[in-house]
């Protein structure tokens, strides 16, 4: 028994931890610009709802995920209309969004609540999965699972090793330094926006099509504030972030294992053990390293006037 819930606890880790690891490297991408957005918990619901309602016509969960990262990007684009072409504040730019995507999911997906689909198909490694102490549950995952790994250090690469990264990164950290450089500030930071909305849009497409593969309003369960703490506690590194998603899925799946296990312990109090951690992590973190954050973090720019 001890081993099943060990194994049990190591699998539901990666699997719940995945969509919280994509939803973070978008928002790495976007804060590394010098914007904060509050508003994933918005997009996350847009990318579950309209990927759900996209398998559930076509019987493509493949589709459907390109559709949601689709739609997160393009649905993204209108908080970066508010807080860069409209110079809106942009924390609360990012809670209307919020909100929005809140009230749209909703409407998208009402007539699908119930709803059973057929989600991503899983998949054994090879040779891995045969061996006496490995687990099935534990080498048995969709193919969003073993991208998210690999889309980490794709994302570092791009941030750190390209030219766009670089201009980024310097947008980020002085905007005015950027522009005097000949960058185009605002191109830039709605380039960062749409991705971020993509790679949030994916999360919640995953969320919705391979771990839940049915729909419900709010199921996303404030995953997307947790994602904006991961970022703090990955001091706005996309391979820190590895670790910090592995965290908090376990989390999530140690409060639903003892559940399973028939704890003496009140189900409130587990559900709260993911955002306790949050809290944790942002008193821990929050004041450290400062200059980890980019230097132009939340503020609005208005030099290309």
């Amino acid at each position: 028994m001890t081993w099943t819930f060990l194994w049990s606890v190591l699998s539901g880790c990666i699997m719940y931890g995945v969509p919280l690891l994509y939803a973070t490297l978008g928002e790495v991408i976007g804060q590394r610009a010098g914007m904060v957005n509050l508003g994933l918990e918005g997009i996350l619901l847009v990318g579950a709802s309209i990927g759900f309602v996209v398998t559930a016509k076509t019987g493509n969960a493949a589709l459907g995920v390109i559709v949601a990262m689709a739609a997160g990007g393009l649905f993204n684009l209108l908080y970066a209309f508010l807080a860069v072409t409209r110079r809106a504040n942009q924390l609360a730019s990012g809670l209307a969004l919020m909100f929005f995507g809140i009230g749209l999911s909703a409407l998208i997906g009402k007539a699908y609540i119930g709803t059973r689909i057929v989600g991503l198909a899983r998949y054994q490694i090879p040779g891995i999965a045969q061996l006496p102490w490995a687990s099935k549950t534990l080498f048995n995952y969709d193919v969003l699972v073993y991208l998210a790994f690999p889309m980490a250090i794709l994302v570092w690469w791009v941030l750190f090793r390209t030219r766009w990264g670089l201009s980024l990164r310097a947008v980020g950290e002085s905007p005015t330094a950027a522009f005097a450089a000949g960058r185009r500030v605002s191109l830039l930071r709605y380039q960062a926006q749409f991705l971020n909305g993509a790679l949030s849009g994916l999360a919640g497409a995953h969320l919705s099509l391979a771990l839940a593969m049915s729909w419900t309003e709010g199921m996303t369960g404030g995953r997307g504030f947790i994602a904006v703490a991961l970022v703090i506690f990955s001091r706005w590194h996309p391979l820190r972030a590895i670790a910090g998603a592995l965290l908090f899925g376990g989390a999530v799946t140690l409060q639903l294992q003892l559940q399973a296990q028939g704890t003496d312990v009140s189900p409130f109090l587990l559900n709260m053990i993911p955002y306790v951690l949050t809290l944790g992590v942002l008193v821990v973190w929050g004041g450290v390293r400062r200059f980890a954050a980019p230097g132009a973090l939340g503020r609005v720019y208005y030099g290309e006037d």
